[in-house]
This record gives structure tokens, sequence and C-alpha cells, in this order.
């Protein structure tokens, strides 16, 4: 039934803002742009990632919510302190999982959550095609 994460959505109230912070965090500018959205292509699999205006959205619960999608990143550590040193959150610090899993995240200057993570599993994914 799932078959994979197509796009994945995060909202700002500030899109303008948030296309800067993004586009800093993931040396890329967005490749698709309309008024009140953009995306952006990233990864291994070229996965995407939306930001859509908060204003086209229902009412949200207050504070960061919602499911945390887990992008792997090869230095957790390094990937952590350069997003906090851009004005995220810590939301869960370093967490290690076991099996050489190891999580954390961040709410980004926006309200979302971003979760990074080192994943094995991933890795080996990318090495048998």
């Amino acid at each position: 039934m799932l078959r994979g994460m197509a796009t994945l959505n995060f909202s700002a109230d500030d899109l303008q803002a948030a296309q800067a912070w993004y586009t800093d965090i993931l040396g890329t500018e967005p490749y698709f742009a309309r008024p009140g959205y953009i995306e952006f292509r990233l990864g291994d699999r070229e996965a995407e990632l939306g930001i859509i205006d908060r204003n086209y959205l229902p009412p949200a619960p207050e504070g960061p919510a919602g499911a945390v999608l887990y992008w792997h990143v090869d230095d957790l550590t390094g990937a952590l302190d350069r997003l906090l040193a851009l004005g995220a959150k810590e939301h869960d610090g370093i967490r290690e999982r076991g099996h050489g899993f190891v999580t954390a995240s961040v709410v980004d200057p926006f309200g979302n959550v971003l979760g990074i993570m080192s994943n094995p599993h991933y890795l080996e994914m990318l090495a048998t095609g």
C-alpha cells in the first residue's frame, strides 16, 4: 500500500524567509515555485520537500506537532550543530537507538520538526541499488 515517501510538506508564516533558510541548509534553490508554495528535491533519491504558506492550511495545534520524518545524514553531530547555528531549536537531542541508529530533531525557525538520523539501513539500501 505505502510505497515510499513522495513529498513532505512543511509550512511557514513567512515563505520567503523559509525559502532562504532551507536554500542555505540544503545548498540548492527550490526546483519549483509558485505563489504560496515552493519545493526542493534533495538527497540520493531526490525526495521532495515542499513548503506551503501557512495561510493556505487549516488552523494547527499550538507548538510543534505531527509526524517526524528523519533524513539520513552522514555526520549527525555536525548536521545538528549546523541546524542549531542557523537558528533551529533543539526538539530532541542526540539519541542512540541501538544497532547503529542515532537520531536527533530540531524545530526550524518556522515551527516545523525536522528529524535527522544516522541510519545504517539507508546506507545498505543505497549500496544494493
